[in-house]
């Protein structure tokens, strides 16, 4: 087995544990997104996994071992934490090609994940000339270089322009139907609903989720109905009757949760209610993220705006 295991992992700086018993398992052939306010111990977990820190408590292995355990790792784990981190007066084939050495891999990779990446053309140009989204698409080149069994990549859309944001979501499915194990690290909850089949939430260093996508959304997200009628006072006297309600939702746009759009148009049609527009809206990765982390994050700008 190729799995991540996390058991009751917990990482302490002074006086701040910055991840808290954490237990999950991130199973080969599927692409799980690793989900959680800032400051909520994604980071700090993904390089307790990576051996570049040490737990206080608690063990995270891959394939059953310590990261630091196995020999020539990128043969095995592919990593993406910061992109940044690469020397800018080498070009990226000097990069790539560095670390192939020192991992016993063939040359003929460096070309394979330059041209797999988009990179080619710009492969013998210096780091320091990239773009944020050229050292992206580097570091990524970087984590399958070995051709690797377990993927990690933390924020690997960052920079990518849209025709390498569809590329980066194709690449993560091609690696789960491989029967990779494939954990991806993301803030864009639209981007993270393309591509990933289980989800991995955290808050404050716990663990709030660990669910598949669709159960996710099922458990946390609230599908409504959104009408427009020029009789908003008799439709909402009629859906309190029946224990719904109608809520504002934009200008001249109402909203009903926990009623179908058919439902809600059979109610408005036994009375003679005209309607605009009637249409359910299913539940969002966005939503349901929201809804469970609203008093997870540690960091949260304020509603309200202060007129000066």
């Amino acid at each position: 087995m190729t799995s991540i295991d996390v058991r009751e992992l917990t990482k302490e700086y002074g006086k701040t544990r910055a991840v808290d018993g954490l237990t999950f398992s991130v199973a080969p052939g599927r692409v799980t997104g690793f989900l959680g306010p800032n400051g909520a111990g994604k980071s700090t977990t993904l390089r307790l996994v990576l051996g570049l820190d040490r737990p206080t408590t608690g063990t995270a292995t891959v394939g059953g071992r310590h990261y630091t355990a196995i020999d020539e790792p990128l043969r095995h784990v592919g990593a993406l934490l910061d992109p940044q981190s690469v020397h800018g007066g080498r070009t990226a084939r000097q990069h790539l090609l560095a670390l192939a050495v020192g991992n016993r891999l063939p040359a003929r990779r460096v070309e394979e994940v330059l041209e797999e990446t988009g990179l080619g053309p710009v492969g013998r140009r210096r780091v320091r000339t990239f773009s944020l989204g050229m050292r992206q698409r580097l570091g990524i080149a970087a984590a399958l270089l070995g051709d690797p069994a377990v993927v990690i990549l933390d924020e690997p859309s960052n920079g990518l322009d849209p025709e390498g944001i569809v590329w980066i979501r194709d690449t993560l499915r091609r690696l789960a139907r491989e029967g990779r194990t494939v954990l991806v690290s993301s803030h864009l909850m639209n981007e993270t609903a393309t591509f990933a089949d289980q989800l991995v939430v955290l808050g404050r260093g716990r663990l709030l989720a660990d669910l598949p996508m669709g159960d996710f959304i099922a458990a946390h997200g609230t599908s409504r109905t959104r009408v427009r009628t020029p009789d908003a006072p008799r439709l909402d006297a009629l859906l309190t009757s029946a224990g719904h309600r109608l809520a504002p939702a934009g200008e001249g746009v109402w909203a009903v949760a926990g009623l179908t759009a058919a439902e809600v148009g059979a109610i408005a049609a036994g009375e003679g209610i005209p309607l605009l527009e009637l249409v359910t809206e299913e539940a969002t990765l966005e939503q349901a993220y929201l809804a469970l982390t609203a008093t997870s994050a540690e960091f949260a700008a304020s509603t309200t705006v202060q007129e000066v």
